[in-house]
């Protein structure tokens, strides 16, 4: 006989009712009257708490952690393919709001909630999660000034991440045409959503490696709420912008709205809109400015010009004229050439007084005695030259002798005295070969003591002549 233990009502006591026939329950039919229990219950309930214990996914893929407040802890998990569709990142110490179902684990005796849907509990989270990480970022080094590039003047190719379908590609486009058009190469990705901060990140890496790369990258989206931007204000983006090469130009959500990826990009625009006017002049006020420093350019050239005419004008007065300059020549000319005939008629005079004042002492033994010494001095040096002469011809004699042998030795006529013939044609011209002998040719055969005239009368047989 079986005993139940019951509550009395009115005592409050718990009795022991022995007369009760109740039947048995088994562990697991207990555990799955409670598991039932709990899930009809409950159903689908929101819970409101803090992260706690949570360590990533595990090697299944599920996640496993508790929602805990001041006074209780609830054990939570979720499984792998709705952790893969949940917008909102999960963080140790993050206070959310969880969707589920309540139900229990056997094998444990315990209860818990299967996650569907997690959320930040309110803006107030986001914000404090948002200021953590950007104090992270920042003590990281990935939003110092010393880092930001100079956004081109004019690029030839700007690279826009956003989403092809939306109104601020338009947008873009629209004023890009109106300032100073430029080509535009459109990288689309999902601007909000479990995948966006991802496709952005992938893009501006993409425009990295491109063999033609982009001269500016603007990565743009509308407004929108924080949950709405918050992809821009993920790791991997921020990381991703201060890692590019190219120049960022961001332009996410309107005036009022801040991402992180502003705090690593280059330059911030506030709007979509301004990032194209940031990204590209005016195309009228740059034609106009260049017309500008033209007029300016050739006003300076008129005027440097002007200012050297006035100048060599200047200069030219007070140079004396050409004929003033050739009077005082060519009146010293004038004044030589009428002294140059008296002075060669001096001259000669004088040359006459000397010598005829000289000719007297002249005799013509002294001249005698000179031309002796001469003579005697010519036949010395006659015999010298004589001698030197001769044995210069001995010794080119000598060379020569030697040249000769070695010549008559080379020569053609020492193999012909061998016994050897030299064949030649009508013009005297060496034959080497039988097949350069026409029929009916007249040749020449030399041998050493002389020359033979002969006939070709066939290819193969010659006859004297």
């Amino acid at each position: 006989m079986s005993s139940i233990w019951g509550h009395d009502p009115e005592t409050g006591e718990i009795i022991e009712d022995k007369a009760s026939n109740a039947g048995e329950y088994s562990v697991s039919e207990i555990a799955g009257a409670l598991k039932r229990t709990l899930e009809d219950t409950f159903g689908h309930v929101r819970v409101r708490g803090e992260i706690s214990g949570f360590r990533g996914p595990h090697s299944s893929g599920h996640c496993y952690f508790s929602i805990k407040d001041e006074g209780a802890k609830l054990d939570a998990v979720i499984w792998r393919g709705s952790f893969g569709r949940l917008r909102s990142k999960m963080q140790e110490g993050l206070e959310v709001i969880a969707t589920g179902k309540i139900t229990s684990y056997p094998l444990k005796s315990a209860y818990q909630i299967v996650i569907e849907n997690i959320e930040p509990a309110g803006v107030g989270a986001l914000m404090a999660l948002l200021e953590e990480r950007k104090k992270k970022l920042t003590a990281e080094g990935l939003f110092d000034a010393a880092r930001k590039r100079p956004i081109p003047y004019l690029p030839k190719l700007i690279g826009v991440v956003t989403s092809p379908t939306g109104a601020v590609i338009r947008d873009i486009l629209h004023r890009l045409n109106d300032r100073f058009p430029r080509h535009v190469l459109v990288w689309p990705v999902r601007v909000q959503g479990d995948t966006c901060a991802a496709e952005v990140a992938a893009a501006i890496a993409g425009f990295n490696d491109m063999a033609r790369k982009p001269d500016v990258i603007i990565v743009a989206r509308g407004g929108g709420s924080l949950e709405d931007l918050w992809g821009f204000n993920e790791e991997i983006v921020v990381r991703a912008a201060a890692a590019s090469a190219i120049p960022v130009i961001s332009a996410v959500g309107h005036e009022t709205d801040t991402t992180l990826i502003d705090y690593a990009a280059d330059l911030r625009a506030p709007t979509p809109t301004a990032a194209a006017e940031k990204a590209v002049p005016v195309r009228a006020d740059l034609v106009a400015e260049l017309a500008r420093l033209d007029a300016r350019m050739k006003g300076a050239l008129r005027r440097n010009m002007d200012e050297r005419q006035t100048r060599v004008r200047s200069a030219a007065r007070a140079l004396p004229r050409p004929d003033e300059i050739l009077a005082l020549v060519r009146q010293r000319f004038d004044s030589a050439s009428g002294r140059l005939v008296q002075a060669l008629k001096a001259n000669t005079r004088e040359h006459a007084t000397r010598l005829n004042r000289v000719a007297p002492r002249l005799t013509l033994a002294p001249m005698r005695t000179l031309i002796a010494n001469e003579r005697r001095s010519l036949d010395l040096s006659g015999r010298r030259a004589a001698q030197a002469l001769s044995r210069l011809v001995a010794f080119q004699r000598q060379r020569f002798d030697g040249v000769a042998k070695l010549v008559d030795t080379l020569s053609y006529k020492s193999v012909l005295r061998r016994g050897f013939a030299l064949v030649r044609d009508e013009k005297g011209r060496p034959v080497h070969y039988a097949g350069d002998v026409k029929q009916w040719a007249a040749l020449r055969l030399e041998f050493a003591d002389g020359e033979v005239q002969v006939r070709e009368d066939s290819p193969r047989q010659g006859r004297l002549l």
